[in-house]
């Protein structure tokens, strides 16, 4: 195990998420404790939950990020683009948004690139941080890598495996996969079933540089334990 990584440092790799559908006051009262506690880069919400969050984080240094087209990526890129505008409007400071799966798969390119940009630029015009969603347990080896050459073009600041509510999470293959396509252009989440601490720091020594997780509290605890 790699000691030099603080638990402060460690910390800072993950998105403390809360995405589930029931969840009330008190689970993103938690939530945000939580992350102000540990020292985590983000909270991961619906967008009906950024009001809430801020005001819960505020004067904190924890992100509040907006999950866009949530989960499964199929609403219009005109929805898409009005709730990443509303979800930055209420102080989202972050965006992960799905794809469109169906498009991806029917090799309509364009539309996966126009759909990227339009996003990633009202993104990077409110100084926000882009983060795009493959969902990888439903593409093909070709079409990661496709989606990581549209990527390389329009230039999201990270490509993210998995929304966690699909058939299957961050793989160390798929790391793999789109570090080797993406190189140090464009940073990498992993999210989706990442549980516990070895997973965590095999996912940061393949070069990750976010985790999303649920369990960002228990992998920390079993880090401390460890050193």
């Amino acid at each position: 195990m790699n000691t030099n990584l603080t638990p402060s440092g460690l910390a800072a790799y993950f998105d403390h998420t809360q995405l589930r559908a029931y969840a009330v006051h008190d689970d993103f009262v938690k939530l945000c404790e939580e992350s102000m506690e540990y020292g985590f880069k983000m909270v991961a919400i619906n967008p009906a939950q950024v009001i809430r969050c801020k005001e819960l984080l505020k004067g904190s240094p924890v992100h509040v990020g907006a999950a866009i087209g949530f989960p499964l990526g199929q609403t219009t890129i005109v929805d898409k683009i009005n709730e990443t505008k509303t979800a930055i409007e209420n102080g989202s400071d972050e965006i992960d948004y799905v794809i469109n799966i169906t498009e991806l798969k029917e090799k309509n390119y364009n539309y996966i690139e126009k759909e990227m940009a339009g996003i990633v630029d009202i993104c990077r015009e409110n100084h926000v941080i882009s983060k795009v969603i493959f969902e990888n347990c439903y593409l093909t080896e070709a079409e990661k890598e496709e989606l990581c050459k549209i990527a390389l073009n329009v230039k999201p600041d990270f490509i993210k495996t998995s929304t966690g509510f699909g058939t299957g999470g961050a793989t160390l293959e798929d790391i793999a996969l789109m570090k080797r396509m993406v190189g140090d252009k464009i940073m990498i989440k992993a999210a989706g079933g990442v549980r516990n601490l070895d997973t965590a720091l095999k996912l940061i020594d393949l070069g990750v540089s976010r985790i999303g997780s649920t369990a960002s509290v228990t992998i920390l605890e079993e880090y401390k334990s460890r050193l």
